[in-house]
């Protein structure tokens, strides 16, 4: 991944995943908000400045970001993705000249809320991004006028661009993304499984593709299929 001196400078192990991409996400009812940040992504005018994305937990709102870092760099363009959950205990000049990226995701930014240093510093990123070329998405689990942010006139900074709220995928949907995680895998997952899954276990997407990646590596140690019969040895602590 090609990035400026300013991101390598950064003091983070992270850096996004193939497996983060657009492809692998199930759009749902989301389709508007994933194309919109899929255009943010890509090289080239006609798309949106800055975008804010908010929804509860387990949505894939640090999917989608890590994806568009993951198309943007792809490009050669330098990206920057940043977990507010790992750098709030940084100083906030770690956000100086980031708008010389091409792409700067920040992620859970809720975190900066009540914090009146990080929410100045983001406050005059983002006016410093209205001046040169860079691409801010940001998300959260709050709706902007929900935040509880200190600084009034960093809120009305976090609607300069589109918001969106993911919404949850339907039974079917996540049926869907079940499948296709399970292929990125080298898994075959049964229709009657996956329903298996869904009926018995938590339903949030995070809990069933971690249920999906323990049946791979039990899969694997023991050259199973999976099976409901095999489901239940797995899980036979009732987990």
């Amino acid at each position: 991944m090609q990035a400026t001196s300013v991101f390598r400078q950064l003091p983070l192990s992270f850096e996004p995943r193939e497996v983060f991409s657009f492809s692998s996400y199930i759009s749902g009812d989301n389709e508007i908000a994933v194309a919109t940040l899929r255009q943010c992504a890509i090289s080239g005018t006609g798309a949106e400045k800055q975008l804010y994305l908010w929804s509860g937990e387990t949505l894939g709102k640090s999917h989608l970001l890590q994806a568009a870092c993951n198309l943007a760099a792809k490009q050669q363009a330098a990206v920057c993705y940043l977990p507010a959950a790992e750098i709030i205990d940084q100083p906030v000049q770690l956000l100086d000249d980031l708008e010389q990226l091409d792409l700067l995701c920040i992620d859970d930014i809720q975190l900066f809320a009540g914090n009146a240093a990080w929410e100045e510093a983001l406050f005059n990123l983002i006016n410093r991004i209205r001046g040169s070329d860079c691409k801010l998405l940001m998300s959260a689990s709050l709706a902007p006028e929900k935040l509880p942010v200190r600084l009034p006139d960093l809120r009305s900074r976090l609607v300069w661009g589109p918001v969106f709220q993911l919404r949850e995928l339907g039974d079917s949907q996540k049926r869907e993304a079940l499948t296709l995680r399970a292929q990125m895998r080298g898994l075959e997952l049964p229709e009657n499984v996956a329903d298996y899954l869904l009926r018995h276990y938590p339903r949030d997407l995070f809990g069933l593709f971690e249920r999906l990646e323990k049946l791979d590596t039990a899969a694997m140690a023991l050259q199973r299929k999976l099976t409901i019969p095999f489901i239940k040895t797995v899980f036979s602590s009732g987990d």
